[in-house]
């Protein structure tokens, strides 16, 4: 989860929820989180399933892997094994189920790249992530949350059927440790999970979600299960292991079209810096050695960059402070792959004093616009807006998230709501605290701007 406090920022902790025994978020004060991808087909051309070709070059490139040495950044090597035969079974299938797509006729999809302000397939055809998130692997649980209510697999069906197109997966690098055995699982609802641990564990959620047509972003949220921390080094987690982790989760995934790109760094906070120059603090340095090391391994992947808290003596959200960009931008190797990312959130997380302004909510926009919707208006990059989320009605926090949300859409900019979970503590989830039911209000709310509905209501219109 995310946290963004201005000055007195408060971390996120987890609490044993009263009800299941399981760990909930709980925020004292401040921000939060958010990037998600799309269902395959809608973003990225294509009708049904992957062509049989491009499926056969996953079999065999899969089956290549189990036998070739995996980068293991120093990690137990059976967690390495267990992912190979992992997905030397997953590549037994006939490719990843791709969902119809509006955009052209072709089979199967395409890399994405950025052109100027957008995100784009191989063909320069724009796409719209519209995701949502679904923690728990970055925490103690060691697993996505919920599974100790339902079946995986229908926990990610019923996000496809909510309108979504991606997911963002937060992990912690903890979750490729000896001591990361799951606690949230029944096992009796998903059966073959058990004995899964680690990469294994995600590689589960990751087949599943792409085979049901969901993007997927992977997203660096906690260097372990304890909390997050400012720069993505803390602890037992150095710098280069950080870095390491990520080349092994590219190299991992890159033959997976689904697999969609990095978030490298949760929330980075002060006393993360941008453009100060500093090995140790500033951040787009830091990002860029991550972010090149990626793509030596996974060219595709799009490579996307949070902001820090504060810029000049400014401060807002953690992770939503993109000011610095325009006069010290991230350089990788290739630019073509870099996306901003920014956090948002509302009162009931942090009473910022723009809520309290008499002006309210038409000074949003403009600070939306100094903060991180620039460089979407100038057209220097794609910005994704990888967390917001909260209550909805007539609320100043239901003002704030609908105007938040008709901005972005207005501007044709990618999200990942905050959240799915029902058990986020100052924001709640899409789904309700009995696990498979639906915010409805909430859930409406989010109709108004995702592209695989937003694409069946062009269809509709134009036959």
């Amino acid at each position: 989860m995310p946290f963004r406090w201005p000055n007195n920022r408060s971390a996120s902790h987890a609490a044993s929820d009263p009800v299941t025994g399981k760990h909930r978020y709980k925020r004292t004060s401040r921000s939060r989180r958010a990037l998600v991808a799309l269902p395959v087909a809608a973003l990225l051309g294509g009708g049904g399933y992957l062509s049989a070709s491009l499926a056969s070059a996953h079999a065999s490139t899969s089956t290549a892997n189990a036998s070739r040495t995996v980068i293991t950044s120093g990690r137990p090597a059976a967690t390495s094994v267990s992912h190979s035969a992992t997905r030397t079974g997953n590549a037994a299938r006939a490719g990843y189920a791709v969902r119809p797509s509006t955009l052209d006729g072709t089979q199967g999809i395409s890399p994405l790249h950025t052109d100027g302000a957008q995100i784009v397939d191989a063909a320069g055809k724009p796409v719209t992530i519209t995701g949502v998130n679904w923690f728990g692997l970055e925490t103690g649980t060691f697993a996505p949350d919920g599974l100790w209510a339902r079946n995986y697999k229908s926990m990610l069906s019923q996000i496809v059927a909510s309108g979504f197109n991606a997911i963002r997966l937060p992990y912690s690098n903890a979750l490729f440790g000896p001591d990361n055995t799951p606690n949230g699982i029944d096992y009796q609802l998903n059966p073959d999970l058990k004995g899964l641990k680690g990469l294994a564990l995600m590689d589960k959620i990751v087949d599943q979600a792409t085979s049901d047509g969901l993007m997927v972003i992977l997203d660096q949220h906690r260097p372990d299960q304890n909390g997050q921390s400012c720069l993505p080094y803390s602890g037992d987690l150095t710098e280069q292991q950080w870095i390491s982790d990520w080349a092994m989760l590219a190299q991992h995934y890159r033959d997976n079209p689904l697999v969609i790109g990095a978030d490298l760094h949760n929330e980075p906070c002060d006393p993360a810096t941008w453009g100060t120059g500093s090995p140790q603090m500033d951040w787009p340095l830091m990002a860029e050695q991550a972010g090149d090391a990626i793509q030596k391994v996974a060219p595709n992947w799009l490579i996307i960059v949070e902001g820090t808290s504060s810029y000049n003596g400014q401060s807002t959200w953690w992770g939503g402070d993109l000011t610095g960009a325009k006069e010290y931008p991230v350089k990788l190797t290739d630019e073509s792959h870099l996306v901003y990312e920014a956090h948002d959130y509302g009162p009931q997380v942090y009473n910022q004093n723009w809520f309290t302004a008499k002006n309210f909510p038409d000074n949003m926009a403009g600070i939306w616009s100094q903060n991180w919707a620039y460089l979407n208006e100038q057209n220097i990059a794609p910005v994704l807006l990888g967390e917001f989320g909260g209550s909805v009605g007539d609320t100043t926090e239901g003002v704030w998230q609908s105007t938040l949300l008709n901005f972005i859409k207005q501007h044709h900019i990618s999200y990942t709501y905050w959240c799915w979970n029902p058990n986020s503590g100052d924001t709640g989830g899409v789904l309700n605290n009995d696990w498979t039911t639906v915010n409805k209000a909430k859930l409406a709310l989010l109709h108004t701007y995702q592209a695989p509905l937003l694409q069946q209501q062009e269809q509709g219109a134009s036959s």
